[in-house]
This record gives C-alpha cells, sequence and structure tokens, in this order.
C-alpha cells in the first residue's frame, strides 16, 4: 500500500509539472516566523509526517529533502520511513543548508524557479534564497498546499486576555511609549511588529491560538500616535464575553481593532496616510508582505526587532511572579516524583505525563502546559525531543533511567524542568553518563561572569565535564524563557553558535546539559536560571544567577568520586533548599519522602 505521504509529495509534483515550477520549499513556521506554529500552518507535518519543530522541506521532480538539526535527528529517520524523504543534517560539519543545496542543484538551460509559501517564508530566508541560487525566481504562493490539503484547519481565533500592571509590572501604555521613544531615536515614522510574543508584550495579551503558547495571531502596526493590532475578529470571538472585555480596555487605552485579513491592504496605504518609514524585522516579517511593501509601501527600515531584548529582560514583578510559579510548579512535580515511585513498574510513559498534567491543572493560575511533555522510559529518552506515544508507551520499569521533560504556563510564570529520575538498579554507564551531565548542570550554574559576557563565552562550563570524557550533546546549553508567553524566547542563550548577545540581569534562562545513547539511554537535567548581578570590584561588574526551579535532584545514581567539594555543596544546599521551601506543602509521607530524597552526600 503506498504511504499517504508519498502519495501528498507526488501530488504536489503533480502541480509542479502544471505550474512549471522547479522547485517548492514548504517551512515549518507561519505567517509571523514562529517556532510552534498552530495546526493551520503544519505544513511540514501535513505533507510528510516529521512532527519536530524544527524543519523544511524542499520537493524537486527527482529528490525530496528534510532539512533539521541534531536534536531530530533520530526522530526523522524513523518518521520518514517510506515516504521517499531523504534526510539533511543542519548543525554538523558538513551541514549544507536549503539556499546552497538550490544553488548547486542543476535546473537547466533556464533560471529556476522556485515556488514558496510567502506567508510562511521569512524575508531572510527569501534575501538567502536569491543570494544563493543564481537567477532564481521565486514564486510566491500564499497558502500552497491549501488546493491539496481539503481538510486544512482555519486559521485559529480563542478568547484574548488582557493582563494588568499588577501581574506584568509595567502598562501597555508604558511599552508602547518606550517603543515610541525607540522610533524618535531611530527616525521612523511607524514599526510593523511580526512576532507573536512581541505583540503580546507590547499589548499585555495573551490567548491560546497555539498549541502552549499563550500568544493570538495577529500583527501589530505602531505609529507615533496610533496603535493598529490586526486580530481575528469572527463570530466565535465577537460572542465571547472575556474577548469583548478584553476589545472593550484596548480600545479604552488607544489601541484600534482591525480585521486580520486587512493587513496587506492597510499597509500598502501608509505612505498616503503620510508614513514616510516603517521599521520591520526581516527575521520575523514574511516574504510575502515584504515584497508587497517594496513595490507598494513606505520606504522600509530594516533591523532586529528591539522588543526582543525588552521582553528577554524580567521586571521585579515578573521574576516574583516566576518565582511564585516555580513554587507552585515544584509541589506539582515532588508530587509526581512520590507517586512515579510507588508505582513503578504498574505505569507506562502516557500515564506518567497525564497524572503530572493533572497535578499542575489543579494549580490557581494555570493557564495550560508550556509544551508537550516528554515522558521517556530508557531508549525513548535518546532521543532529545522524545514524542510520547498515547497509545503502546513503554512501561516504566524498576530499573534505568526515566526522564521527565515538562512544564507550565500560569498567569505569573512560565516552568520548563527535566528530571532524569534512576528508577532502580543502574548500569554503571548509566550512573557514569547521569553524574557528568549533572556535573555540567552544576558548573553552570554556580558561574560567575563579567558583565558583557554573552551566553555562548560560558556554554563550555556545562560540556566541559562531558568533554573530558570524549562525551557530547547536539542541542544548546540553555534557551530563553518568557514570562507566561513562550518556552523558548530570544535573544539570548547558552550555546555553541556565536550569538553576541551579553546576558543582563534579569533574564531567565534554561540550564539543560545533556547525553544521549541511541537504543540505550538518555539523560538530562534542567533548571531555569535568573541572571543576577554580584556586584562590583576594581575589575569591574560581576553577573551569575538565582536558581528558580525547585524539585530535587535525586542522588541515588551519582558517581561521588567523579564530583568535587564545591559541586557537592551546591548539590546538598540546593537539594536542602528545595525540601525547605516544598515539604510545607506536602503531606506527611510525601514530605518524609522527600527528606530523604535531599539527605546530604
Amino acid at each position: 500500500m503506498e504511504n499517504v505521504f508519498a502519495a501528498r509529495i507526488e501530488a504536489l509534483r503533480e502541480r509542479m509539472l502544471l505550474e512549471n515550477w522547479d522547485a517548492v520549499i514548504i517551512t515549518g513556521s507561519d505567517p509571523h516566523a514562529s517556532e510552534y506554529p498552530a495546526s493551520r500552518w503544519k505544513q511540514v507535518q501535513w505533507l510528510c509526517g516529521f512532527t519536530g519543530e524544527a524543519g523544511d522541506v524542499v520537493i524537486t521532480p527527482s529528490h525530496a529533502g528534510l532539512w533539521t538539526d541534531t536534536r531530530y535527528f533520530i526522530q526523522a529517520v524513523k518518521q520518514l520511513q517510506g515516504t521517499g524523504v531523504e534526510l539533511h543534517k543542519l548543525r554538523v560539519p558538513e551541514a549544507v543548508p536549503i539556499p546552497q543545496w538550490l544553488g548547486s542543484e542543476e535546473f537547466g538551460i533556464r533560471e529556476p524557479f522556485v515556488a514558496v509559501d510567502g506567508l510562511c517564508f521569512s524575508t531572510g530566508q527569501l534575501e538567502a534564497l536569491r543570494a544563493a541560487v543564481p537567477g532564481v525566481s521565486v514564486v510566491m504562493v500564499p497558502d500552497i498546499l491549501s488546493s491539496l490539503w481539503l481538510d486544512r484547519p482555519a486559521i485559529p481565533s480563542t478568547p484574548v486576555l488582557t493582563l494588568g500592571e499588577e501581574l506584568c509590572g509595567e502598562s501597555r501604555e508604558h511599552r508602547l511609549s518606550r517603543l515610541r521613544k525607540w522610533m524618535i531615536l531611530q527616525g521612523c515614522d511607524a514599526v510593523l511588529v511580526t512576532a507573536l510574543d512581541d505583540i503580546a508584550w507590547l499589548l499585555n495579551v495573551r490567548g491560546s491560538d497555539i498549541e502552549y503558547n499563550p500568544l493570538v495571531i495577529s500583527y501589530l502596526v505602531v505609529t507615533l500616535d496610533e496603535a493598529r493590532w490586526y486580530v481575528r475578529k469572527d463570530a466565535f470571538a465577537s460572542a465571547d464575553s472575556e474577548t469583548e472585555a478584553s476589545f472593550y480596555e484596548l480600545r479604552a487605552d488607544g489601541v484600534d481593532i482591525r480585521d486580520y485579513g486587512d493587513i496587506g491592504l492597510d499597509l500598502t496605504a501608509l505612505k498616503a496616510d503620510g508614513v514616510g518609514s516603517l521599521y520591520v524585522d526581516p527575521g520575523t516579517l514574511n516574504a510575502y508582505l515584504y515584497d508587497l511593501l517594496l513595490s507598494e509601501g513606505p520606504a522600509l527600515m530594516q533591523g532586529s526587532s528591539p522588543v526582543a531584548p525588552w521582553k528577554a529582560v524580567k521586571n521585579k514583578v515578573e521574576l516574583d511572579g516566576m518565582r511564585e510559579a516555580h513554587l507552585e510548579d515544584g509541589v506539582a512535580m515532588e508530587k509526581f516524583l512520590y507517586w512515579l515511585e510507588q508505582n513503578a513498574g504498574s505505569v507506562n510513559e502516557w500515564d506518567a505525563a497525564c497524572y503530572l498534567h493533572s497535578l499542575r491543572a489543579a494549580i490557581p493560575g494555570y493557564r495550560g502546559d508550556s509544551f508537550e511533555t516528554i515522558s521517556a522510559y530508557g531508549p525513548g529518552a535518546a532521543l532529545p525531543h522524545y514524542v510520547t506515544p498515547s497509545s503502546g508507551s513503554s512501561l516504566i520499569e524498576e530499573r534505568g533511567l526515566y526522564l521527565v521533560d515538562s512544564g507550565g504556563q500560569y498567569l505569573f510564570g512560565t516552568t520548563d524542568i527535566t528530571r532524569t529520575v534512576p528508577m532502580g538498579p543502574c548500569t554503571a554507564l548509566e550512573k557514569e553518563d547521569y553524574t557528568l551531565v549533572l556535573k555540567g548542570h552544576i558548573d553552570l550554574a554556580m558561574a560567575s561572569f563579567p558583565a558583557g559576557t554573552a551566553g555562548c563565552q560560558i556554554d563550555a562550563l556545562a560540556r566541559e565535564p562531558l568533554w573530558k570524557f570524549k562525551r557530547n550533546f547536539g542541542h544548546g546549553t540553555g534557551h530563553g524563557v518568557g514570562f507566561f508567553l513562550c518556552v523558548h524566547e530570544g535573544p539570548h542563550d547558552v550555546r555553541q553558535n556565536f550569538n553576541a548577545v551579553a546576558l543582563e540581569p534579569g533574564m531567565v534562562l534554561s540550564d539543560e546539559p545533556g547525553i544521549y545513547r541511541e537504543g540505550m539511554h538518555g539523560v538530562r537535567h534542567e533548571n531555569l536560571l535568573a541572571v543576577r548581578s554580584l556586584g562590583q570590584n576594581e575589575f569591574g561588574s560581576w553577573l551569575g544567577f538565582e536558581v528558580l526551579t525547585l524539585c530535587h535532584i535525586d542522588t541515588a545514581c551519582i558517581v561521588r568520586s567523579l564530583l568535587d567539594a564545591s559541586e557537592l555543596d551546591w548539590l546538598n544546599a540546593y537539594n536542602d533548599r528545595v525540601f525547605r521551601a516544598l515539604s510545607p506543602r506536602l503531606d506527611s509521607a510525601q514530605s518524609a519522602w522527600l527528606r530523604s530524597k535531599t539527605l546530604p552526600l
């Protein structure tokens, strides 16, 4: 029987033949360059079956390829079987990105025609393609798969929630005023904000248009005296009382609410409205609107969004909220780990994920998980982004290692935590891997560094214990985390790739080194850290980390000799802090269990 995904690719090739296209690029994003798209824009998944968050597909008459990074290599090989799609590896020394790969292809005597969904292809991708493929004609086809994807989901429209200053620490009027002051300094008349989390932060709005991400599908145009928010206003939204109240509040604060579908027409009218220059971020502006603006809009000023670095630095209210979120989340995690130990051998990965979800859902202010829980036992944990199957998932046995990576969205903050749990007897290799990863985790958490240091400059602290044993991991060590926003947030991170963005007090990021052995086991230890000031001396200003996450680190399979005295002191102090903070919130049996888990080594 023909593979359904292979059949879809062949149907696309038939259209390519009719349209005279030499190649089609399907990206894994949406019109706002979101990392996690809504169901409507999961075009890569629909076309070839790959479910990873990062992956783009190229189809030519003779080749079908998926480009993804090291986090998804094992997953991609399994999911692409029978589809005819070849895996192209990124973030490896021999990697050839899509533009360069297309640039090396032979398309015959005429200039190549490459079709893209202009709505889901960023300006940056467009310019990279044009630079790499001589003479390329890029054909913009919005919703390119809709003629084949007959049951394609609609653009989502969920209730809109506004957040007050008591939760955010800053009003939308103040945030818009900050943007307008920046505009004056830049000499631009208007800014088009296209990244959904930037819009959510500026307007203090949240929704659930994208699973796990409290975002509203929308665009925002800000001038020196006006803010136009382009958002879905269909019958559902209009009938929703929460949305109507939110719209009323926004209008009262001077936000003009317009229909999402009007953005193209209104952008072309900006010049006539007296807007001489428009600032855009080519990293998040889609190619369709970019080409439209080039032909009919005002003069474009291009650069990175100023909102992203503002959003990354949490204010006091936001940091206090994040601390509260981690306290509540820590209680749920300890209840879960206690339950897991009591039920080992009788529950599977899916049962465990569902139980953890139920504990978080009972917390007041809970608004959903912050990403799909990774609940992985044994070999499943060797996939950094393992997708836990709802049926047929592995039994969690009373031996070896179980990994759970999960998080929650709360009105007062966002959490992301990974714990690798020894379920019983472990092999010598499992113990060694567990300890070396923990050693790297601790070394990064203990770091002090001069102000102005970028995350890439301290990434090696988490890797050096593994490197000494000639081991490594392919993903980043840390990513930024939003305040009741996206669990992955820039512009800062901790990874080997060069990123010049300096860490600043108030930034929140993860600390999650790992190791993965295909067919055997995976280990990852993850806490969230807040960058804090350590004071000044004659050598300058110094920064370090506050650990936000509250959940014990199991010491049962640690190879004690691999940890030095400072690392042991950190671990013992951390586990003691967890016990003191969480035990009053647990029942007597859970508290006694947690005491046994946090005794000093």
